[in-house]
């Protein structure tokens, strides 16, 4: 009886075990099931501000947070206008995260200081809009480039911020252009989401992307921070620019 106990004592062993990993077996997808939650969140890029840039409009005054929850701090609201009033306020957005319970918008905020992002719930915008082009100023050759799809289709010399009023470094967009009555600015302006040093100046300090009436400076560094052409390629780029247009500075 003793050596019967001995020879099933190993292959019980031997079967529990094998119990034990089929068990873990079984219980592996329901693990995987559990990790991958119903609630968590699907994160979708809108943007990557070269060959592909989604923008919208404000539907309504929405409080922009910090976090996409209801929950999270307000750092800024969404705005119809433009803060010269010359157009519609248009606002690049980066990417969008959907979860069982709402849909957010990541997008860059228009305001001082430069740079800030944020998050709103998908119902406060418009229609999204995709554009395809992306301008590059270079402010150490002074050069202005523009790209369709990737590809260099315009480049211009351009005037750029005096070193006491710098032209600022880094990601904007085109949210206005219109036609200008003085001469100072040309014949055509651009107004970007770029914010200069100068904040009591006629809109807050907005940096344009404008015509000139001082040709002979261009290229140059003679401004208060816009970015100044001549006024021969201003009017090739309106041509060439649609709103939403992804502005970097470099």
């Amino acid at each position: 009886m003793r050596k019967l106990l001995m020879f099933r004592s190993p292959l019980a062993a031997v079967l529990a075990a094998l119990a034990t990993l089929a068990l873990l077996v079984e219980a592996a997808p329901a693990v995987a099931a559990a990790s991958q939650s119903p609630g968590a969140a699907q994160i979708t890029a809108l943007s990557n501000e070269t060959t592909a840039t989604t923008w919208a409009l404000a539907s309504y005054a929405a409080r922009i947070r910090v976090q996409p929850s209801i929950q999270s701090r307000a750092i800024a609201k969404l705005r119809f206008q433009t803060p010269d009033g010359m157009g519609l306020q248009a606002y690049l957005l980066l990417s969008e995260r959907a979860t069982s319970s709402s849909t957010w918008v990541k997008l860059r905020i228009p305001g001082r200081p430069n740079g800030r992002t944020g998050w709103v719930q998908r119902g406060a915008l418009s229609d999204f809009q995709v554009v395809n082009t992306e301008l590059v100023i270079n402010r150490a050759t002074k050069r202005l480039t523009l790209y369709r799809n990737g590809r260099a289709v315009l480049r211009a010399p351009v005037g750029v911020g005096k070193r006491s009023t710098p032209t600022p470094a880094g990601h904007f967009w085109i949210t206005e252009a219109f036609e200008s009555t003085d001469p100072a600015y040309g014949p055509y302006a651009f107004g970007t989401t770029a914010y200069s040093a100068l904040s009591d100046w006629p809109g807050g300090g907005v940096v344009g992307l404008h015509g000139t009436d001082e040709p002979w400076l261009i290229p140059g560094a003679p401004s208060h921070g816009c970015i100044r052409l001549q006024n021969s390629d201003v009017r090739r780029l309106e041509k060439l620019v649609p709103m939403g247009t992804p502005v970097w500075i470099r």
